[in-house]
């Protein structure tokens, strides 16, 4: 403990995992503490099923209809990787590949007066979609033409719309698209959880919805992946990764102080000893003076013993209620993983319900949800608050991460991280110049050695 360190970091949440690494492989001095004596803080997989009831104060204890506890392992707050997202960048240049097992979510799905229908990615898909008419049909498909030839590099490509200006209602307008054909394009595609995206110009939204096709492109079935034996393996491969690179681990160490000089940090108080440093990660419990709420997320755990009606019996799969269906401000998502993914007992489904709290019900918020998944088993209601630091840590040197939020992807996650970087280090988060320092550990893998 008393020694003098780069960075320390507290919570073992993925942000702060993936943080501790990067910072090691830059060749930092890293000391990462967590109070918990589990990895993954707010975002880790809870096993065995006993436990979850424990943690959510249930008095029973699990029926034996839902088997083995031990077969069982609950992410806390659930997310897909989006296969050609920045995760999976990060996870394949740091190898932490080698630590996990990802097998693709079976489909993604979208409400739509009701009832849900596959999410049309595709040209050939947009044709054969029953969530439009046969001339919307077309129309679509001209619009996704146009994305996926879009390049921001390129103005031949632009016809007529500037990315930098004009606002996607407009480009949505160009194409001559309906209320809901933009509602699952923006939300179910682009992934946006408002309609604030509208009124901005529309590079964003055309390089998200590219992003969506690319990473269906790879694997055919829906763009995401999960990981074999749930998210918490995630924590835990950065986790390794740091050690490789001389990280220093402590799990169930008690933080009692965050000592400042000048207002910065140049240290951490544990048991009565002080461990020295010049920056500071950590989640926003650590630091509950230097963050503000931002608003209420609800999340329902249900376990269910079937598949999700009309999703082709998918054994895992994503459904985005967009605001506009439920009049609402903020979509829900449904996320759905089982057996298959060694996180439940044989024979058994865990869909996950969140959303962004809009009232003093939250409960009733995630009804129509809720509808689509009976009959549920037993289900487990959490509300989180969500904190965001109140400054940007250039003068503390101390660095917040954001909380994890309702989406259903690590997308947002990952902005932060990269956020964070670039305020601690003053220079954009750069994937090549990461992989350069690997390989001077690891050796060149030029294939014939």
């Amino acid at each position: 403990m008393d020694e003098e360190y780069d960075v320390i970091v507290l919570g073992t949440g993925l942000t702060e995992c993936i943080l501790s690494g990067i910072m090691s492989v830059n060749g930092k001095k890293v000391l990462h503490m967590d109070r918990n004596p589990y990895y993954g803080g707010e975002s880790s997989s809870i096993t065995p099923l006993e436990e979850l009831y424990k943690r959510f104060e249930l008095t029973d204890s699990p029926p034996e209809s839902m088997g083995r506890g031990r077969d069982w392992n609950v992410d806390l707050i659930p997310k897909f990787l989006m296969a050609n997202g920045q995760l999976v960048k990060m996870l394949l240049y740091t190898e932490v590949t080698r630590y996990l097992d990802f097998k693709v979510v079976e489909g993604s799905f979208v409400y739509k007066g009701g009832k849900i229908y596959k999410v049309p990615s595709t040209e050939t898909e947009a044709l054969a979609s029953n969530l439009m008419g046969m001339f919307e049909k077309r129309r679509f498909r001209k619009f996704l033409v146009f994305v996926a030839n879009f390049d921001e590099n390129d103005p031949k490509t632009f016809e007529g719309v500037d990315p930098k200006v004009t606002t996607m209602k407009d480009v949505y307008k160009k194409f001559d698209l309906g209320q809901d054909v933009i509602d699952f394009t923006g939300h179910a595609l682009a992934l946006y959880r408002t309609d604030d995206y509208l009124d901005v110009p529309c590079l964003e939204t055309i390089n998200r919805i590219k992003l969506y096709s690319e990473s269906l492109a790879r694997y055919g079935k829906s763009p995401y992946l999960y990981p074999l034996y749930g998210l918490g393996e995630l924590p835990q491969g950065f986790a390794r990764l740091s050690a490789i690179y001389g990280g220093t681990y402590m799990l169930n160490k008690p933080v009692e102080e965050i000592v400042m000089e000048d207002g910065h940090v140049v240290g951490v108080k544990s048991e009565g000893e002080v461990a020295r440093c010049k920056q500071l990660i950590c989640d926003p419990s650590y630091i509950q003076d230097r963050v503000r709420k931002a608003g209420q997320v609800i999340r329902v755990i249900c376990i269910l013993s079937h598949p999700i009606k009309n999703t082709n019996d998918a054994n895992s799969c994503q459904i985005i209620i967009p605001q506009n269906q439920v009049n609402r401000k903020s979509d829900i998502y449904v996320c759905m993983i089982s057996y298959a993914h060694n996180v439940a007992a044989q024979g058994k489904y865990i869909a996950i319900v969140s959303t962004t709290v809009e009232t003093s019900e939250p409960e009733a918020e995630i009804e129509p949800a809720l509808e689509l998944l009976e009959p549920i088993d037993q289900k487990f209601v959490s509300l989180s608050d969500l904190y965001e630091p109140t400054d940007d840590g250039t003068e503390s040197q101390i660095f917040a991460s954001s909380a994890y939020d309702a989406t259903t992807h690590f997308e947002t996650t990952c902005n932060d991280i990269k956020d964070i970087y670039k305020r601690m280090t003053g220079s954009d988060f750069d994937f090549e110049n990461m992989k350069r320092k690997q390989n001077d550990v690891f050796g060149e893998d030029d294939g014939g050695v």
